[in-house]
């Protein structure tokens, strides 16, 4: 039994949710005592955005402010408008796709209303096939709203702190990196109180009906995480599309055309560039990362549903997932306070730093959390459901698991953080590979991203062997609920690189000094690094979450080995689904891996070239040589590759192994029509 009491374990996760929420709205209001100028027609633009008197190089403080206040609105207008167009066609994906969830799973026993035995618990009595149609379809809509609901939340704090750290810039480099940090927290915080939240809330309504029949309350639950990462797909690939269309075009028609800065406002494209950093570089990836963070959780929930403490009913044992979450938030709350109360950036050279250590610090201290879930919420021996047979599992297995996960994350992240890092020598290799044109450029660009994968999965394939070995698929399930026990960080982390990216663009816009550009374009280079590293973070999840939703699906389907899934599971049955799943993972996270990190080499080597910070650098510039030219060519390909290709691939595995395990039931009863004519 575990030492945690049910009643207190239901208090301490809504709790920790509660604080997550609470602490997310503490740095908004941090953020927004950094004053912006009424809109309101009434009084116009008469109080100042900022509350220092103090001025740079004979700036006008007021006549600046506007012109910032102006650009944000025009930013957030757009970006706005984009999330709302979108969502009137999720609105309809969710209704129709809803419906075919209900359909599929309500046909496994003909529309029965009738009790059945159930699968894994011989002799007890399970809800029908029908209540599990319509619950799955529920925790299908739920998932929906929640990430939609999240993604949105980040496009609004972006839009909200763009300018903000644009004006703090004017005080200091440190400045302007807290403000852009702690508008990163508060969607990171957000993301993570709100998804655990909703889905403790959503498990608690559904043991109404259910009762003591978890094995149906928990598949029933999984739709959950097919929700979260259907609005993934749409938020991150068609946001992706849009903010690389206009990147891209803002590129050619400044760069190239007509030969101006990157954020001239002359260029009609760049308030559209600048909006499509915050649809898709910020809500699609806050709606990714929900999708990988709902998605292992009801990927362990499930697998923990058919162990020994599912079927004795021993809750606090049941939540060990939710309670891993809910003591991730307090870890990340703590670690945030490095960043934006104990340490003081002071120098360009201390952002990069800075950001790394959050990651180190996050992770030491959740390797302790996670000791302490483990003995007070697990019991000390029980069994775990191993493809027919049961485990006996004891739980320091579990500690090992989840820390695995935890630490193969990390390096994951200074991996990724190493090869698109333009302070280190592979993307300085990049860019002086440049010298003799783009075609050199792009062929070095490319051979360093095939480099990347080797550590990332090496990393993943030992967290797998670790997490397999000492506790089967629900170990590798919570290795990857491991590997995102710090997501509030790691989105925080995130969600700064296009808050930064904005900030540079309208210090540019608004014409405000050299000396404040180069502030924000030191904070946006370091933004290009966490962002690849947030992608590293969001890939090397999803090959866990995948690896452990492709194992859940074989409970259901009894396997000993979106449309596509459908067709493929329908026609061709389990056993054959079951090979797309694991040849698109094996492939799928090698060539995510890849695309995101040439791009953000490619990116960086092109700011390397542009800031000149150092003498190679300078011998290789300055901006409109040929050297920076054919750098430009090698940012324009790799930013459809980091920013759409790359996150596609990494939303697609996972949106696959949790669509065969919604649909494993009707599978398992319908699956191989087409062999049946034959």
């Amino acid at each position: 039994m575990s030492s945690l009491s049910e009643g207190l374990t239901q208090i301490l996760i809504p709790v920790a949710a509660i604080l997550g929420i609470g602490f997310a709205l503490l740095q908004w209001y941090l953020v927004s005592r950094v004053k912006l100028a009424s809109n309101d027609s009434s009084n116009g633009y008469k109080e100042k955005l900022i509350e220092s008197d103090e001025e740079e190089e004979g700036v006008n403080n007021l006549e600046m402010s506007i012109k910032c206040a102006e650009i944000q609105h025009a930013i957030s207008v757009g970006a706005t408008s984009f999330l709302f167009t979108e969502y009137k066609y999720l609105g309809i994906f969710m209704g129709v796709f809803g419906a075919i969830i209900f359909l599929f799973l309500g046909s496994v026993r003909g529309f029965s209303t009738k009790s059945e035995p159930c699968t894994y618990n011989q002799g007890s009595t399970c809800k029908p096939a029908l209540a599990n149609a319509f619950f799955s379809t529920v925790a299908f809509l739920l998932g929906g709203l929640t990430s939609v609901l999240s993604g949105f939340l980040g496009m609004k704090i972006a839009t909200y702190a763009n300018a903000r750290t644009t004006l703090e810039a004017r005080k200091g480099v440190g400045k302007a990196f807290i403000t852009a940090f702690r508008s990163g927290a508060v969607m990171g915080f957000l993301l993570a109180a709100n998804g655990l939240l909703v889905l403790f809330i959503s498990i608690n309504l559904f043991k109404l009906y259910y009762g003591d029949d978890w094995e149906g309350l928990y598949e029933s639950i999984t739709g959950y995480g097919l929700g979260g990462s259907s609005m993934a797909l749409f938020g991150r690939v068609g946001g992706g599309i849009y903010t690389k269309a206009a990147d891209v075009g803002a590129d050619l028609v400044g760069k190239v055309e007509r030969n101006i800065p990157e954020d001239d406002p002359r260029n009609p494209a760049v308030i559209a560039d600048n909006v499509g950093d915050n649809v898709g570089d910020i809500a699609g990836m806050g709606s990714d990362l929900f999708g990988s963070y709902a998605e292992s959780s009801c990927a362990a929930l499930f697998v923990a549903s058919i162990s020994s403490f599912g079927i004795s009913h021993e809750f606090t044992a049941m939540s060990y997932p939710l309670l891993i979450s809910s003591m991730g938030i307090v870890v990340c709350l703590i670690t945030t306070l490095f960043a934006t109360d104990l340490f003081e950036i002071k120098k360009v050279s201390e952002i990069e730093p800075s950001l790394k250590r959050q990651l180190l610090i996050s992770t030491v201290l959740m390797t302790v959390g996670i000791a302490v879930v483990t003995f007070v919420a697990l019991p000390s021996e029980f069994t775990l459901f191993n493809f027919g047979t049961e485990k006996e599992v004891k739980n320091w297995h579990l500690f090992f698991c989840v820390a695995t996960g935890l630490w193969a994350g990390l390096v994951i992240g200074y991996t990724t953080e190493y090869y698109t890092s333009n302070a280190y020598s592979p993307v300085q290799d990049v860019a002086d590979a440049c010298r003799t044109g783009a075609a050199t450029n792009v062929i070095f660009g490319l051979a360093l991203g095939y480099k990347s994968v080797i550590i990332p999965i090496f990393a993943i394939a030992v967290a797998i062997y670790v997490s397999f070995s000492l506790g089967a698929m629900y170990g590798i399930a919570v290795a990857a609920l491991g590997m995102l026990s710090t997501i509030a960080t790691g989105l925080a982390i995130d969600a700064y690189g296009p808050i930064s990216d904005n900030a540079g663009g309208i210090a540019e816009m608004a014409g405000m000094s050299r000396k404040i550009r180069e502030r924000t374009d030191a904070l946006d280079a370091a933004g290009n690094t966490t962002a690849a590293i947030g992608k590293g973070f969001a890939i090397g999840s999803a090959a866990l979450v995948s690896l452990a939703l492709f194992g859940a699906y074989s409970e259901p389907c009894s396997l000993t080995g979106v449309l596509a899934k459908l067709i493929v599971g329908t026609l061709f049955g389990v056993e054959t689904l079951a090979g797309v799943l694991a040849g698109s993972l094996v492939s799928g996270v090698q060539v995510a891996i890849s695309a995101s990190n040439t791009g953000g080499a490619w990116d960086n080597a092109k700011k390397y070239i542009e800031a000149g910070v150092s003498e190679h650098a300078k011998s290789l510039g300055p901006k409109g040589s040929e050297c920076h030219k054919a750098a430009v060519i090698g940012d324009t390909i790799g930013d459809p590759l980091k920013d759409t290709s790359g996150p596609s691939l990494n939303i697609l595995i996972k949106l696959m192994a949790v669509e065969s395990l919604v649909f494993a039931p009707f599978f398992a009863a319908h699956g191989g029509l087409l062999f049946k004519f034959l």
